[in-house]
């Protein structure tokens, strides 16, 4: 049996993002028999114990903490130490976990959140394999501008990896600017939520929910399922509304830095009716939150892929976005990708009135987006899903840093 230690700045229970559902969802499909895994992960509250078997994965947390911190919390003193001390600690912790757990191979999720750590560790156990998982979703220009006071090591959490994952071609190509040779990235896509695919809630349960939450049978519902940040541009979503029909409202699903901003916001255009806020939600109840919409809607101003762009559509919403970074790959409409069969509604980011024309186009053309679904789940299905995702990290990631 080999043991491979994770590097991951959060880890479930805690925030959970598409960084982190993937982590789970490969190591849940590697035997444990084959590969053990660890991680050393942030800690932030104080009631989550700091050794905790999770799934496949050995969760070993450290860092300042507090107890049941909300949301804002981790962004106050002194739980907003806890990413820059990361940086340090978790080499530490990690060498001295080593020690006792002698690990093949170390696995970084994220260059910028975890590729200084994986350094640190690579520089004095130059033997253990390590692989660099690229997922980063900000503008690569600004990560790198983020990163200038660690650049020397931040540029070695690159040159220094044995094999890249890269979830899109887009950071595959940003790979390559940093000093990565391209025989060592593989490009392996993130894949959907497997409840989206499976479509596991009975009719019961969706009614139920539309129930509470108040849908009539008259109101179409926009949907958002990913963290409230200003890379979404759901302020844009609420602008359009502004544009649509009253019946149109949209339902934001999860929690995040930006949540005051859009509240503020959809009070300020007086839209406070038609714009509905859930807070945080387990990831494994947001596909019944798409099932109760209709129209899933995330106009990003920049995105590594996009995991939540490809559950809307293993759930056969219609899909409006834009196709920056990594969301060209998958985002296609033949008015801009003549050689591509449409799987989506683009717009340009930053376009309330596109996002509306496309609402409307959707609303007016029900045989068109019959077929556009179709294809879009259909794609989901040969290219996205995690039992293939997970067979290609063994082979082609984890069996050669072994």
């Amino acid at each position: 049996m080999k043991r491979i230690l994770i590097f991951s700045l959060a880890y479930y229970p805690n925030n959970v993002s598409g960084a982190e559902a993937a982590i789970k969802e490969i190591t849940d499909r590697v035997s444990p028999d084959d590969i053990e895994f660890h991680m050393v992960t942030l800690r932030y509250n104080s009631a989550l114990p700091k050794i905790e078997k999770i799934g496949n994965v050995l969760v070993h947390r450290i860092g300042l903490v507090k107890t049941n911190p909300s949301f804002e919390d981790l962004g106050k003193m002194p739980l907003d130490l806890n990413k820059p001390l990361y940086q340090f600690l978790a080499p530490l912790k990690a060498c001295q976990l080593h020690k006792k757990y002698k690990y093949d191979a170390i696995w970084a999720m994220m260059a910028h959140s975890t590729g200084v750590p994986a350094a640190i560790f690579k520089m004095t156990h130059s033997k253990v394999g390590y692989a660099l998982t690229l997922q980063e979703g900000d503008p690569t220009d600004y990560i790198e501008k983020t990163m200038k006071p660690l650049w020397p090591l931040f540029t070695r959490a690159f040159t220094k990896a044995d094999k890249v994952q890269a979830i899109s071609a887009f950071l595959a190509n940003w790979a390559i600017t940093r000093g990565v040779q391209d025989s060592q990235i593989e490009i392996i896509h993130n894949g959907a939520n497997p409840r989206d695919l499976a479509e596991t809630f009975s009719e019961t349960e969706i009614t139920e929910l539309k129930k509470r939450l108040g849908k009539k049978s008259d109101e179409i519902y926009l949907v958002n399922t990913a963290r409230l940040v200003h890379q979404k541009a759901n302020d844009d979503t609420i602008r359009s509304l502004k544009l649509l029909p009253a019946n149109i409202k949209f339902l934001i699903v999860g929690d995040g830095p930006d949540e005051t901003m859009l509240k503020n916001l959809s009070k300020e255009l007086n839209l406070e009716d038609r714009v509905i806020f859930t807070g945080r939600i387990d990831r494994s109840e947001i596909t019944k939150y798409r099932k109760v919409a209709d129209i899933f809607v995330c106009p990003s101003r920049s995105e590594g892929l996009g995991n939540a762009f490809l559950s809307a559509m293993a759930s056969r919403l219609p899909v409006v976005a834009t196709q920056e970074g990594g969301l060209a790959e998958f985002i296609f409409n033949t008015k801009r990708n003549l050689n591509q069969t449409s799987t989506a509604w683009a717009v340009d980011k930053d376009s309330p009135e596109q996002i509306a024309e496309a609402i409307k186009d959707i609303i007016a053309h029900p045989e068109k987006v019959k077929t556009i679904t179709d294809t879009a789940r259909t794609m989901i299905e040969k290219k996205y899903n995690w039992d293939m995702i997970a067979k290609d990290m063994r082979k082609k990631i984890f069996t050669e840093i072994l």
